[in-house]
């Protein structure tokens, strides 16, 4: 096995999946890679499945999860001169994937390389709409889309500049993304390399997602949030998933598009005036981000 390349996969209660990710990883043309596992609690056949594979297991309890610090860590015990970083819901589409996000690093025109996500088939609707948006078959994504873990790579040398960030819960790709771009650090998108990867979150899971995003945004984008701005994006962002669920013809959708938006950018507004409190006060506290997340699941 060679240590140049190392794969660093994040996992919890991901039996329902991880065996498809990781046939999908050890498919692939490229296979000198060592494969590192974080587990954070998994109560599920996780463990069982993933040690049918050669990989290397680190263990924590759920309460010890904070995305960027488990990351950082990981890295330090990590032997690749190359991080790999997949999901464990992350599912290589073609056995090219891993050698199409590779090859930029490798050939020295990129310091980090993200791939293109499609959707899983039972994906709803304004997910499918979402994800054509953050991803697209050619060319660059939307300036707003920096960099995403679910399959990506970087040079530990990119890393040791700029390990991932700690002050948040979540969001430690996009920090890192803004980071790069803002040093003139190369992260290319790769469209060619594919992987299946989304989420239909339930209202409560959306909560706590776009929570920890809005909060760790306040730090990244260091700006304020305000009730014209959050109608603005509300309105916006539901007439365009009006547009899309009519044409799929999917009124259900359609019914539930408003909630789920005002959810999506109610939650957001929460965490974000949280992030704002945050720097004005110093409070180095991340636990209010993780206990929103772990509650809705």
């Amino acid at each position: 096995m060679n240590s140049r390349v190392t794969v660093i996969m994040r996992s919890k209660n991901s039996a329902w999946v991880i065996g498809q990710a990781l046939s999908g990883l050890f498919s692939q043309h490229r296979r000198d890679f060592e494969l590192l596992l974080v587990d954070s609690g998994s109560t599920d056949a996780t463990l069982d499945i993933a040690r049918r594979f050669p990989c290397r297991v680190i263990q924590i309890a759920a309460t010890e999860y904070f995305p960027g610090a488990v990351l950082n860590k990981a890295i330090q015990q990590a032997q690749g001169e190359i991080l790999v970083f997949q999901n464990s819901d992350a599912v290589p589409l073609a056995p090219n994937a891993l050698e199409q996000l590779l090859e930029p690093l490798e050939s020295g025109q990129a310091d980090a390389t993200f791939a293109r996500q499609l959707p899983r088939p039972e994906a709803h609707t304004w997910v499918r709409r979402d994800y054509s948006l953050a991803f697209p078959s050619q060319g660059v994504p939307p300036s707003w889309m920096v960099y995403s873990l679910p399959f990506a790579a970087m040079r530990r040398a990119a890393w040791e500049r700029h390990p991932f960030y700690e002050d948040a819960w979540g969001s430690e790709d996009t920090e890192w993304g803004h980071w790069a771009r803002q040093n003139r650090v190369v992260a290319r998108y790769v469209p060619e390399a594919l992987v299946m990867h989304s989420h239909n979150y339930t209202l409560r899971q959306l909560y706590g997602r776009r929570f920890i995003e809005g909060e760790a945004d306040a730090f990244i984008l260091q700006d304020k949030v305000s009730i014209p701005r959050f109608l603005r994006r509300l309105c916006k962002s539901w007439a365009r998933d009006a547009g899309a669920h009519l044409v799929a013809g999917d009124l259900l959708g359609l019914m539930l598009s408003l909630p789920r938006r005002w959810v999506y950018h109610w939650a957001y507004w929460k965490g974000h005036t949280l992030g704002e409190r945050r720097k004005k006060t110093g409070s180095q506290d991340t636990s209010i981000g993780q206990r929103v997340v772990l509650k809705r699941g």
